[in-house]
């Protein structure tokens, strides 16, 4: 029989045997976020359309090819979340979190959706860990935020990667660097796609942006922002520079670099990679100063990141990082008859009170089959549990990879004995005995 349907083009399943790899990578990614003093925020897959197209802009890709848009049924224009800070801006605004002290310091782990042709690094359904600081213009935070994304690179051992700066300036001077680019981009007319064309008076950094060849060889020799930025933008740029020295982290000053989303003013920075194709950017983020106002709340400076899980692991992948596998099971108990199995039943949730992982029979397999099971788990120690240990009240626990037998009680005793055995056998694993 035919399957009825399979996965959605540009999706992808994560399979038990993959899962403990995103588990390992998210443990890491939450004891850093927590150790810089983040707090998880959790918000809907779908938000009113409306935060989108004005947090995130309405001449972005993003905004104008790529989200999934819908009514419902009482015609609420509504959208698969793109990204996830606009979201957590949201959030954070609506509740009046921002009245509780600041800075606010919230991270996520988010589902986000964007029809774009689906290849290696580019799915249509992607997950990321963000982070995001409300109520500090100060440049050390910005220093601050790329150095938490830094260390979480370093304790997955992930080499090779380069952080890129920038500064795209704030409103204020980012109007001369617009006049200077429509002059620019306006010799090219004739040579922009259509919609780079209707970008060049709304919005002629999102040109930088585009995807198409022929816009990126020209967008080379455009103006740089860097040229003008004003003396404050220049001011907090080159202390973020210099908190990134003094915490030596290494980056190099990219002025082509606008990010693909309009909220984002002053410093924006992404880390690259060579590993896994045109895909690269694995983390970007930045300064965005103006968001919450514009979302209807004062004027609170704010930043943030995020990082792509799937290229992430993706790219540990390319580079041979091998991720722990998960902890094989303690304890499995083979049980011979209705008693036994009723006996092995007990003793298992005894086991898994203490922490440990133990197994038993569930799917009513003879002896051979069973221990062809616990193999196939990498069940550490076994027991055979028939009528006659029941009647004796003791039974022996075996190591499987020793085949050492050791006898242990079925009783009260059971928990102690056998958390001696394993233990004393992970001592000697450990001492490499």
């Amino acid at each position: 029989m035919e399957l009825i349907t399979k996965k959605i083009k540009g999706t992808e399943d994560v399979l038990p045997k993959e899962s403990y790899k995103w588990q390992f990578v998210e443990d890491i990614m939450r004891k850093e976020a927590q150790s810089y003093g983040f707090k998880e925020i959790r918000t809907p897959v779908f938000e009113h359309t409306n935060l989108f197209s004005r947090g995130v802009g309405q001449t972005t890709d993003v905004v104008q090819k790529e989200m999934y848009t819908f009514d419902t049924k009482g015609g609420e224009s509504v959208t698969l979340r793109p990204e996830g800070t606009a979201g957590a801006a949201r959030a954070v605004l609506e509740h009046g979190v921002l009245n509780e002290g600041l800075p606010v310091k919230a991270s996520y782990f988010v589902s986000c959706y964007r029809y774009e042709k689906p290849q290696a690094g580019r799915l249509r359904e992607f997950h990321q860990f963000g982070l995001e600081e409300y109520g500090t213009s100060d440049p050390v935070a910005d220093a601050e935020l790329i150095c938490a994304a830094q260390s979480i690179f370093d304790r997955l051992q992930i080499r090779d990667i380069h952080l890129e700066i920038n500064s795209i300036g704030c409103p204020r001077c980012r109007k001369e660097y617009h006049k200077a680019l429509r002059e620019y981009f306006g010799q090219y007319k004739d040579k922009l796609c259509e919609t780079c064309l209707s970008r060049l008076e709304k919005n002629p950094m999102r040109i930088l942006d585009c995807k198409s060849p022929e816009d990126k060889e020209i967008a080379k020799n455009a103006p740089k922002v860097t040229d003008y930025l004003c003396e404050e933008c220049q001011e907090h740029f080159q202390q973020v520079k210099s908190y990134l020295d003094c915490a030596g982290v290494e980056y190099t000053v990219n002025p082509t670099i606008v990010r693909g989303l309009d909220y984002y003013t002053k410093t924006v920075f992404e880390f690259v990679t060579d590993y896994i194709g045109a895909q690269g950017t694995v983390c970007g983020g930045g300064r965005y100063d103006g968001l919450i106002e514009e979302l209807g709340g004062k004027h609170v400076p704010s930043l943030g990141f995020a990082m792509g899980m799937e290229r992430l692991l993706m790219l540990m992948e390319k580079q041979g990082i091998e991720i722990p596998a998960p902890s094989p099971c303690d304890l499995y108990i083979a049980p011979l008859g209705e008693e036994a199995k009723k006996k092995a039943f007990a003793l298992v949730g005894k086991v898994r009170e203490s922490g440990l992982f133990a197994e038993t029979d569930v799917v009513s397999r003879g002896l051979r089959a069973q221990m062809k099971y616990a193999d196939k788990i990498g069940a550490r120690f076994s027991i055979v549990l028939g009528d006659d240990e029941i009647t004796r009240g003791e039974a022996v626990v075996k190591n499987m990879e020793t085949g050492q037998q050791t006898k242990i009680s079925l009783n009260e005793d059971f928990i102690t004995e056998f958390i001696d055995i394993h233990t004393e056998d992970v001592n000697r694993k450990v001492a490499g005995v």
